[in-house]
């Protein structure tokens, strides 16, 4: 794949699960991870990225001072090993969804080398008005 793109609308269940968008599911088939993310959404990364951000955490950890240690902190803290079942479903930790404010719909959506989780109405008022910028041609 060449990188995540789209979005999708599902629903978490009665237990707290999502179901993962079928065309994103080869990529996941060795689990996954959840972390908070930036703007309030969550971030859902394959085996390999995750590895990849928590070098790239760790270096920022080692290299800044106390504030910084704090966020790398919080964010392995509420962190989480992700398995899905043949469905292509997946349980969302409490504490994961409450960060996302993830309640009933859930957006799913391509960012790449990642996916994220986004509570419809944060999505709209966060992301939404970049499409303007779009269309004015200020998307560099």
């Amino acid at each position: 794949m060449l990188g995540f793109v789209g979005q999708f609308q599902h629903s978490l269940d009665a237990k707290g699960r999502l179901i993962l968008p079928a065309r994103f599911r080869p990529e996941f088939e060795h689990g996954g991870h959840l972390s908070p993310n930036a703007e309030g959404c969550v971030a859902l990364w394959t085996p390999g990225e995750f590895a990849r951000q928590t070098q790239e955490r760790q270096a920022q950890s080692r290299a800044g001072g106390p504030l910084e240690r704090q966020k790398v902190r919080y964010w392995a803290a509420n962190s989480s090993d992700v398995e899905f079942d043949r469905q292509g479903r997946f349980a969302l930790p409490a504490v994961i969804r409450e960060y996302g404010g993830l309640t009933g719909d859930v957006l799913v959506v391509g960012a790449l080398d990642h996916l994220e989780l986004w509570a419809p109405e944060v999505f709209a008022a966060k992301v939404n008005p970049a499409e303007s910028l779009f269309k004015e041609g200020s998307y560099e």
